[in-house]
């Protein structure tokens, strides 16, 4: 792993959690399904414009238009969607710890569903972040979250593993720009269906929703997606995958800072025992692939 994949790797896991304080900037001015399902109308359209001016085609492979539908319904319409309503209800850094068991629980499912093997030490990893995660919960839900957010938000983490374990060995092509224009688009068609049957419309204008919503549709929404893609053809989805560990310490300072949430000793506490977990499944997960 050379020093521009990490760096890629870091900008990634930056942007990744960032997007949780922005959509909770969003959720408070603005109806969250109609929102979300205009900013990825707005990522998608240039997205697509971006990859034809880098002279990309939408004459997709069998594979990419599989990348493109799968993630443009589990990630973007399903995932992000039930994390953009649970916003309403729950703060930002319980949102983005609870997407961050996401490793966890693709690991977990390989395990169960797929019989990949794990050394020990990624076992303990596993059930440590895991325990982790369910420290949090614990503590934020005794302390008066939301139960009904916190379903959302494990719903959405669990729909995210499904479209991440459907494109095991799946390439992600020479179009990568392309698709990710294309299956932005996927998600703003399925969203914006939804909303205009269940959601009444809402906005109050704001500078902070402005600002809040050209953020998450250009760096979370389109920059992020696409230096994810670009960092996994650079190094594998494995190696990528790693730098997910940095993702609960992200999520809960970007948080604090911008939103002032508060953080107690348990959170503290929960979110090194996450960050620990997911490396250690990494680690196994590595050690495994370099036996095979």
């Amino acid at each position: 792993m050379d020093l521009r994949a990490v760096l890629m790797g870091l900008a990634f896991a930056f942007m990744w959690s960032s997007a949780f304080t922005s959509a909770r900037m969003i959720v408070a001015d603005a109806a969250p399904m109609h929102a979300l399902a205009l900013r990825f109308l707005v990522s998608g359209v240039a997205g697509v414009v971006l990859a034809r001016i880098m002279g990309q085609d939408w004459r997709l492979t069998r594979g990419e238009w599989r990348t493109v539908v799968i993630f443009g319904l589990c990630q973007n319409a399903l995932y992000l969607g039930l994390y953009f309503v649970a916003m309403q209800w729950i703060e930002a850094s319980l949102a983005s710890i609870i997407a961050s068991s996401m490793p966890l629980m693709v690991a977990l499912a390989g395990w169960l569903v797929f019989g990949d093997r794990m050394t020990r030490g990624g076992v303990a990893g596993l059930v440590a972040g895991m325990a982790g995660v369910a420290l949090i919960m614990g503590s934020r839900l005794s302390g008066g979250a939301d139960p009904l957010g916190v379903a959302f938000c494990i719903l959405g983490a669990v729909a995210l593993t499904v479209a991440t374990l459907s494109m095991r060995g799946t390439a992600s092509g020479n179009r990568v720009m392309m698709v990710v224009g294309l299956q932005m688009l996927v998600g703003s068609a399925a969203l914006g269906l939804v909303a205009v049957a269940v959601e009444p419309p809402h906005v109050t204008f704001t500078p902070r929703l402005v600002m809040a919503f050209l953020y998450t549709c250009f760096v979370p929404g389109l920059l992020a997606t696409w230096v994810w893609f670009l960092l996994v053809g650079r190094i594998g989805a494995l190696k990528a995958a790693t730098f997910h560990f940095l993702n609960p310490f992200f999520g809960v300072a970007v948080a604090a800072a911008l939103l002032g949430e508060g953080l107690g000793w348990v959170d503290v506490l929960g979110v090194a025992v996450i960050a620990a977990g997911i490396l250690a499944v990494q680690r196994s997960r590595a050690v495994q692939m370099t036996r095979s």
